[in-house]
């Protein structure tokens, strides 16, 4: 089932600023913390420095400059949150999209690299590897696609058969091939599973009310990009 939605609605859904759920997502761990910390402080240098080759004048205009580079640590994960939402929201046509699962499987794959240097003094690549839960959706037209997550213990009640949904994008206004997709939600487990939670999920929830009827029998014929996979045989 492919239901097209208004501009409006489909602005509702996915803000252009970041919600509290995806301030959290890049907010991240203690080492992304320390990173933006450490570009605050050498932000808060740089400016100090252009400030006495510069000399006195253009105080008011400083200080701006010195309290967003020093507080970056704080409002850099609305920058990049917000930057992430505008990646969804250029494309100018969306729909709601129900299916079902086909698949989950566990993947362990390369979330980051980092290069440091050993006693001898040699360039060493560390691989930091994640396991992953895969999650494959599709409907009966033969398309799907797969969504990624890090494991989670409340994901073992999805079995292949659950209700998907979640909102696709196109450049095309018929949606006629499908450019992004968002999370997916999982209705019957009150579940979501993505990467980023691009949604506004209280927002979506009426949607998915609104928008699933008795008979599914909306659908139009689609072609999908190569990183959107078909159904394996």
């Amino acid at each position: 089932m492919l239901i097209p939605l208004t501009r409006q609605a489909f602005e509702e859904i996915v803000p252009a600023i970041a919600t509290g759920a995806q301030y959290l997502h890049y907010w991240g761990k203690s080492k992304d913390l320390l990173k933006r910390l450490l570009i605050s402080m050498v932000a808060l240098t740089t400016f100090w420095l252009i400030g006495k080759l510069l000399g006195p004048g253009g105080e008011t205009v400083k200080l701006i400059f010195d309290i967003i580079a020093g507080l970056y640590w704080l409002w850099g994960p609305v920058y990049w949150a917000s930057l992430r939402n505008g990646s969804y929201r250029r494309l100018p046509y969306s729909g709601f999209w129900q299916g079902e699962v086909l698949d989950v499987f566990i993947t362990e794959e390369i979330v980051r690299e980092e290069q440091t240097v050993n006693k001898r003094g040699e360039l060493v690549v560390i691989e930091n590897r994640e396991r992953l839960i895969n999650l494959e959706v599709g409907d009966r037209e033969g398309f799907s696609a797969i969504v990624k997550a890090p494991i989670r213990r409340i994901y073992k009640v999805i079995n292949p058969g659950d209700i998907a949904q979640m909102i696709v994008l196109s450049k095309q206004p018929d949606l006629s091939r499908i450019d992004k997709i968002t999370d997916v939600y999982l209705p019957q487990h009150n579940l979501w599973l993505g990467e980023y939670p691009a949604l506004r999920r209280d927002i979506f929830s009426r949607v998915s009310e609104e928008f699933t009827p008795n008979e599914p029998n909306r659908r139009s014929k689609r072609v999908y990009p190569r990183e959107i996979r078909r159904r394996r045989s």
